[in-house]
């Protein structure tokens, strides 16, 4: 199924971050850096590696309803919503792709890791004018109550790992500094215990 034919993913990133100053963490959220690569960063490329269609809302807005709504208005013609907060650094590709991809009639679709309630949330075309109209700081809860709710289990942790506090960073980073040292141990493992190449007649081998 082409993109123009799937929901486009909104990643809403026009929050002032005021707990991560609150708890200590210097600048804003978002730019806060991961192992090399910052929150914003790595959930962008996490969406951009999804190939789906996307827009980032990153303009000032009062609350995130208002952020929620010059987001669906700006992609206004789009096939639904994946709408997904910007301090979610974890987030896998596939699990958007999934979720873009899950046969349903229902309207809303939310994402749960165990009973944790994730994003991004799954907002089916006919939900535009409602999202259009939502202000403040409440996001689309009105809109998700307006309409039959399907809960969509995942395996994606990353639905559920955003970052709000200086605390939070330094979970993300240990994570990711496990994920990488895992990632390499594993190849070193693979390296060791594969065949040795033996060369072509065509090849020169310098002892």
């Amino acid at each position: 199924m082409e993109a123009a034919q799937l929901p486009t993913v909104l990643v809403l990133a026009s929050g002032r971050g005021e707990r991560y100053t609150a708890s200590g963490g210097g600048g804003h959220k978002l730019q806060a850096d991961l192992c090399g690569r910052t929150v914003l960063q790595r959930t962008l490329d996490a969406v951009r590696a999804s190939g789906l269609l996307w827009h980032l809302e990153d303009a000032g807005h009062p609350g995130m309803g208002d952020t929620i709504a010059a987001a669906v208005r700006a992609t206004r013609n789009a096939a639904g919503w994946l709408v997904l907060p910007a301090d979610l650094p974890l987030i896998q590709p596939q699990t958007l792709v999934a979720l873009a991809q899950l046969k349903t009639q229902a309207r809303v679709v939310v994402p749960f890791f165990g009973e944790q309630r994730g994003h991004p949330v799954r907002f089916a075309p006919d939900c535009g004018d409602a999202l259009m109209a939502l202000q403040g700081q409440q996001g689309a809860a009105p809109v998700i109550a307006q309409f039959a709710l399907l809960k969509w289990q995942v395996q994606d942790a990353g639905c559920v790992t955003d970052i709000d506090t200086l605390a939070d960073v330094l979970r993300v980073r240990t994570l990711l500094a496990a994920s990488e040292t895992e990632g390499l141990a594993a190849a070193e493992q693979a390296a060791r215990q594969a065949p040795p190449s033996i060369p072509s007649h065509s090849q020169t081998v310098l002892l």
